[in-house]
């Protein structure tokens, strides 16, 4: 890295943490501090959401996926829009009407205590520990790539993040994630226009799709039934729609974004701008991505992506047999590069039916060799990190941007760890002080709320950076979240849809129903017995299944919930 990218990346950072600081330096109350005022605009809201979901993960690993896997993976997100809707429709007036600060209040009211602390609880330890991933990840993959200290950017990212969250609650997160969106919308942009412009000249915006789509990068939709198939129409449809409701739903990272609308209409736009703007956002950054892979269809790419991987095989007895690769694979760039060049220019489909076979062959041939270097890479060191999907787009950052710009998007991969991040701690404090620590230590003055709230939100942040600083790369950083979210949040989502919608079942059937349904949640992911969106819906029909059920079986003990009952 130059100079002018060291100023470009730390003057971002810090203007983020600085401007954030300042702007909710008042906080007089606990409404003050975890709501924000209750003042915040529907595109404030609509952005934070947006900000809270699109973490550094999104950033580093989407365009790797879409470089191996094509744009099938947008297909993931096809249930958002109708979760938004549901939201809008069901959580959102609840939520505002009982006034909550966070989403586990409504179900000590609805169930007890203990049903409330349970889901508290849930939430605390999926989220702490994706919390520690939001860090870890893009840390993880900058100092293989540019040989920063792991534990020293976990320790800076994670403080950066700390100093304007415990500072400013809810309101800096908010305020801070609109410049974050900024800067992540901005980078990214710049990186696709500065994509099109390396390409040949001969290669137009269309001709690159076209290349694309001849090597089954744009198969987006996939309507298959093929339960081992990870992302279908219908795993986005169902498993997806089931995962941004539990999410948007019931996190309270999500919840308490929207919490802070200044009315039920502005709450309910700002999610209603996530629905339509969060799929097109999804498919630019796989397109991004896309372009990459057409970018290295006529440019020489590496045999592995992950730098620390490639030095493993360098530095040990393989080095010779990994040069002889590297001489194979120049020859076969040049190969392909020719192929794709003369497949753009085809004029007939005749023509282009004979160049793709001839393309699809090279392509294999590629990956032969590239699977050869994955088995040298695990001869030369069995724990090596060989799944270099996370590496992709920031090799491409790193080798073809110009300097300056190379500044901007390692602010906008850390920018994105600090907005999603900030978000989960706010969360993380606001659910151990308002669902554990106030209800047990009641009737003392909002200043001590307030202090409390961010002793809870620095605790979190050090277990956050702890997490980070012993956390280990699991395959796809971005399918990790969502596995680590998919294995609790069906049974969250059941309970709450239980509380909403099946108004005889009480709480001790739900509390049971929900401590059985998370063995069995976790017992399916650790056998492997289904993809992990399905996980979504399998808990949310389990819990409601056997909470009916417990609820028809069980004595029926009314209690206080019982007899008083609070419809939303």
């Amino acid at each position: 890295m130059q100079q002018i990218d060291w100023i470009v990346l730390i003057g971002t950072l810090l203007f983020i943490v600085l401007y954030g600081t300042w702007k909710s330096r008042q906080q007089k109350d606990v409404g003050d501090y975890l709501k924000g005022g209750s003042t915040a605009h529907w595109w404030t809201i609509g952005l934070s959401v947006m900000a809270t979901q699109a973490s550094a993960i999104t950033f580093l690993s989407t365009p790797g996926q879409a470089f191996h896997d094509g744009m099938g993976f947008v297909q993931f997100y096809f249930g958002l829009p109708i979760a938004m809707v549901i939201i809008c429709l069901v959580f959102i007036p609840i939520y505002h009407k009982l006034n909550v600060y966070t989403a586990y209040e409504y179900l000590e009211s609805r169930f007890d205590k203990k049903t409330r602390t349970l889901t508290a609880i849930l939430f605390l330890i999926q989220r702490g520990l994706a919390c520690g991933i939001t860090i870890f990840a893009p840390s993880i993959i900058l100092s293989a790539v540019l040989g920063w200290n792991l534990i020293y950017l976990n320790i800076i990212i994670g403080v950066l993040v700390i100093i304007y969250t415990v500072s400013g609650g809810t309101k800096a997160v908010s305020v801070t994630q609109k410049q974050q969106m900024a800067v992540i919308f901005f980078g990214m942009f710049i990186a696709f226009l500065l994509i099109l412009n390396y390409l040949p000249l001969d290669i137009s915006f269309t001709k690159a799709l076209e290349i694309a789509g001849a090597n089954g990068k744009m198969d987006i939709l996939d309507f298959s039934f093929d339960f081992d198939n990870r992302y279908t129409f219908w795993s986005g449809i169902i498993g997806g729609t089931f995962l941004a409701l539990s999410y948007f739903g019931t996190d309270q990272s999500q919840v308490q974004r929207y919490l802070s609308g200044r009315s039920v209409k502005q709450s309910q736009m700002g999610l209603i701008m996530n629905g339509l703007l969060k799929v097109p956002m999804q498919f630019f950054i796989l397109l991004v991505g896309i372009m990459v892979f057409v970018f290295y269809q006529f440019n020489s790419s590496p045999l592995h992506f992950n730098p620390s991987a490639v030095n493993d095989v360098k530095n040990s007895e393989y080095a010779g047999e990994y040069k002889a690769l590297e001489v194979k694979k120049d020859a076969l760039d040049e190969k392909l590069a020719s192929a794709q060049l003369s497949y753009a220019q085809a004029q007939s489909d005749l023509e282009k039916q004979g160049i793709a076979k001839e393309i699809k062959s090279l392509n294999e041939n590629e990956q032969q060799l590239r699977d050869q270097t994955v088995s040298m890479i695990k001869k030369a060191n069995p724990n090596a990190e060989t799944n270099d999907k996370d590496y992709v787009f920031i090799h491409f950052i790193l080798e073809n941007l110009p300097r300056g710009l190379i500044g901007l998007l390692l602010a906008v991969i850390l920018s994105a760890a600090m907005s999603s991040t900030a978000s989960e701690l706010n969360a993380l404090g606001s659910t151990t002080t308002i669902d554990l620590y106030k209800r047990n230590v009641p009737g003392k003055r909002e200043k001590h709320y307030v202090a409390a709230s961010r002793g809870f939100t620095l605790l979190w942040g050090v277990i956050a950076i702890g997490v980070a600083c012993t956390a280990n790369l699991f395959d796809n950083l971005i399918q990790l979240v969502n596995i680590i979210g998919s294995i609790f949040y069906g049974n969250v989502l059941g309970i709450f849809l239980l509380a909403f919608f099946i108004k005889y079942v009480r709480s001790k059937a739900v509390f049971i129903a929900a401590l059985i349904t998370q063995i069995i949640i976790i017992y399916f992911w650790y056998i492997d017995l289904m993809p992990y969106l399905w996980l979504n819906l399998v808990g949310c029909a389990i819990v409601m299944a056997l909470a009916i059920l417990l609820q028809l079986t069980l004595p029926n003990n009314k209690n206080r919930e019982d007899l008083a009952l609070k419809e939303a």
